[in-house]
C-alpha cells in the first residue's frame, strides 16, 4: 500500500533550498520540498510526504484527521516502514507530534 504521511516541518536546510527537516511518527528526517515551490512553506506547516517528497501542503486539522484515520485503520506498521525507508534522523523531541502512531496508548489495569 502507498501512504502519504502527514509531517510537520521542523526546519529548512540552509544548504539546499528544496530540503526540509520534518517530524514523522516521532522521528525526524529530511524530505525534498521541490514539488511545492509554489507554496509558501514555513516552519510549523504540515505536508503530506510520500517516498521522501513533500507532495502537498495541508492544514493542521487535515493532518491530525489523517493521523487519527491511519491509527484507526491500524496502519502504524506501514507508517513506520515509510519513515524508516527514507533517511531517519533519529528520535525527535519528547513531544513527538505523531507519536500516537508509533505505540498504542496503554490502558490502566
Amino acid at each position: 500500500m502507498c501512504l502519504a504521511i502527514p509531517a510537520k516541518i521542523v526546519e529548512f536546510s540552509t544548504g539546499e533550498s528544496s530540503r526540509a527537516l520534518v517530524e514523522v511518527a516521532g522521528v525526524r528526517r529530511h524530505v525534498d520540498t521541490g514539488l511545492l515551490t509554489e507554496e509558501c512553506l514555513a516552519t510549523g506547516d504540515w505536508v503530506l510526504v510520500h517516498v521522501g517528497f513533500a507532495m502537498s501542503k495541508i492544514s493542521e486539522e487535515q493532518a491530525l484527521d489523517q493521523i487519527r484515520t491511519l491509527t484507526m485503520l491500524g496502519e502504524q506498521d506501514a507508517v513506520m516502514e515509510e519513515v524508516e525507508g527514507y533517511g531517519l534522523e533519529g528520535p525527535a523531541s519528547a513531544q513527538g507530534v505523531l507519536s500516537p502512531l508509533c505505540a498504542p496508548e496503554k490502558t490502566p489495569q
